[in-house]
């Protein structure tokens, strides 16, 4: 199923060696992914804006028990091929069906979709529904936050400039403790080159997002219907903690509640656009560790719909 590692010009990976997976030639541009494990529907992990595939690696091991798991790195993150970012759902989406079929993973696909990359298994559906089995939504980015959240608090923009003044001094410590924390359970061969990639390019998160309050979501709002599957978004109700170095604690737990219960609305709104959709709720979860405070329950979802899907 997998290729030896294809040619690549010096520069254009990420320390041009990863820890762990294969590369893939997709129209010119070199692409990582790792397979494991075997039987279908396949679950293909879509990261997060400016996260990789190995961010998943806890739950890959686990869901490779029992059938085919996929991760991967997009063109311009982790150790694919440098692109300028950002792209938009169509060719990410023809990218993933492209290198799929390269490594010789076939359809259906059950996605699990963290955040940005939540609208890609989005496109995906709507694009080619007859290739998705089912969708685990993990925080995806919706058009009604953009009107239906709560605002932030104008007396808190004065202190709010001074705690990301101090962050600009400190961020690399500070999440580099947070990354610690969040992939301990990693082997030290794939933990020290992972945080060291994420403490390298911070930036690539706000990259990824650039074009998210405009192209993607008119592309999702144009794109039609989701096709009638399985589907389940995981709403996560705890602070996120790599928002603390930016952000004071006080402040968020002031505003998660309000924030929470506007969450609770747009995700359930999105789970009721199919006929087989429910929205969970994760109460000790955040936003970026989700799939990390709460493996056990992400996976168990992971399962049911494989369930609902065969």
């Amino acid at each position: 199923m997998k290729k030896a590692a294809q040619k690549h010009k010096s520069g254009t990976l990420w320390n041009n060696g990863a820890p762990v997976g294969s590369h893939y030639n997709v129209e010119g541009r070199d692409l990582l992914l790792d397979c494991a494990g075997s039987g279908s529907p396949a679950v293909v992990f879509l990261p997060a804006a400016g996260m990789v595939g190995l961010d998943y690696l806890n739950l890959h091991n686990k869901i490779s028990q029992r059938t085919t798991s996929v991760i991967y790195d997009r063109a311009g993150t982790g150790w694919s091929e440098q692109v300028k970012l950002p792209r938009s759902a169509q060719e990410v989406t023809d990218e993933l069906r492209t290198l799929l079929n390269a490594a010789g993973v076939t359809a259906p696909y059950l996605f699990v979709g963290h955040s940005l990359g939540g609208l890609y298994a989005q496109r995906y559906a709507q694009r080619f529904p007859d290739e998705v089995a089912g969708m685990l939504l993990l925080e995806p980015p919706h058009e009604d936050f953009l009107t239906n959240t709560p605002k932030f608090n104008k007396r808190y923009l004065f202190h709010q400039s001074a705690v990301i003044l101090r962050a600009l001094f400190t961020y690399k410590k500070s999440f580099h403790r947070l990354f610690e924390k969040m992939f301990a359970t990693w082997p030290a061969s794939i933990r020290k080159p992972l945080i060291e990639y994420h403490l390298h390019t911070l930036t690539k998160t706000m990259l990824e997002r650039k074009n998210l309050n405009s192209e993607l979501y008119e592309e999702i709002r144009e794109g039609g219907d989701l096709p009638d599957i399985p589907l389940t978004v995981l709403t996560g109700l705890g602070i996120d903690p790599f928002m603390t170095p930016i952000t004071s604690e006080s402040f968020l737990r002031e505003t998660l509640d309000p924030f929470n219960q506007a969450k609770k609305i747009i995700y359930t709104k999105l789970a009721n656009t199919v006929p087989r959709g429910e929205n969970r709720l994760l109460r000790k979860a955040g936003h970026t560790t989700i799939h990390t405070d709460c493996p056990n329950e992400v996976a168990g979802e992971i399962w049911t719909l494989l369930d609902w899907s065969n």
